[in-house]
């Protein structure tokens, strides 16, 4: 590490501590030279996601847009933004974990969507109108019975068990 006083290249690490919820280390440093203090944050290099969007261009994966996404959604449905930031993470890290390095803008929205389902039944049909580009009212009204055909699957799902 290079000391940012005299940029000599030997440190000694006078502490370290998990930052940014656990992604990161904050090292507090003092150069063996000048014995000026500095702090280095190390985070794990990831390899870039290109999505691949429906026009067919390609652009590389940006969990703020998908956060945004997320949070317009939700928008007075009473989710927290810590939530939705979780919900993020998890996407984030499925997309990780995946052999290949490119993924459908369909296949993000339909992971969005299943989230969604789970936690908000108007925060899902307000995403999916937009991920889905709805035309009509009869689009909504078809998402709206796919809903409610599976609540009351649930529910006698639930009488039964």
């Amino acid at each position: 590490m290079q000391c940012p006083s005299c940029q000599h290249t030997d440190s000694r690490v006078l502490e370290s501590r998990a930052a940014d919820s656990g992604r990161s280390v904050r090292r507090r440093r003092e150069c063996l030279n000048c014995d000026f203090r500095f702090t280095t944050y190390e985070r794990v290099e990831t390899v870039p996601i290109t999505v691949v969007k429906r026009n067919g261009s390609r652009e590389t994966f940006n969990r703020s847009k998908l956060l945004h996404g997320l949070l317009r959604a939700c928008e007075k449905t009473g989710l927290e933004p810590s939530r939705l930031e979780a919900v993020v993470d998890d996407i984030e890290l499925a997309l990780q974990q995946r052999a290949g390095r490119e993924v459908s803008s369909n296949e993000i929205g339909e992971l969005v969507l299943q989230r969604l389902r789970e936690m908000s039944e108007v925060a899902y049909v307000r995403f999916a109108s937009v991920y889905r580009q709805f035309q009509s009212v009869s689009d909504f009204v078809a998402t709206l019975e796919g809903l409610g055909s599976r609540g009351k699957a649930k529910g006698r799902l639930a009488v039964v068990g």
